[in-house]
């Protein structure tokens, strides 16, 4: 399993394509607050429970400056049409082969239903306006997650 981040450690950067595939990249948000958090699968009910609990708070969030990202292991074609299906308006990036997830520590072991697994640990990361991380959340759960996250930065 990869090193768990923690706060004050930097956030390593990337590029990855979104569901347009475009490039997006952590660097290209510097100067805001940032959201980003890993989701096992597009149109699984808990990432979609997950997700649309993100968009129905998003204006919230983008007025206290902070922007939301999510990432999964899902092509872009899949990030799409979740997209469409959900109505979503922030960035969905595609990392196939977990680079990123794994750079994060949110990619390992993980227990699915009583049975050790190996994939994606749903897991979201609070960056600040310099690149650093102020608050790691591994093993989150997918409900009521955007609103402890809500409560924790008093938004």
């Amino acid at each position: 399993m990869s090193e768990r981040l923690q706060p004050g450690d930097v956030a390593p950067d990337f590029e990855l394509p979104d569901a347009d595939g475009s490039p997006v990249s952590l660097a290209s948000l510097r100067g805001r607050r940032v959201i980003l958090y890993f989701y096992p699968a597009a149109m699984t009910p808990g990432c979609t429970k997950e997700s649309v609990d993100f968009q129905s708070s998003l204006a919230e969030l983008e007025a206290a400056g902070v922007a939301v990202v999510g990432i999964s292991p899902d092509k872009p074609a899949k990030l799409a049409k979740f997209r469409e299906k959900e109505g979503l308006t922030f960035p969905l990036l595609s990392d196939p082969d977990a680079e990123v997830l794994k750079a994060y520590g949110a990619y390992g072991e993980k227990k699915l239903y009583g049975k050790v697994v190996v994939g994606v640990i749903r897991s979201t990361f609070l960056i600040d306006a310099e690149g650093r991380i102020e608050k790691a959340y591994y093993n989150v759960r997918a409900t009521g997650h955007v609103e402890r996250l809500r409560r924790d930065l008093g938004v």
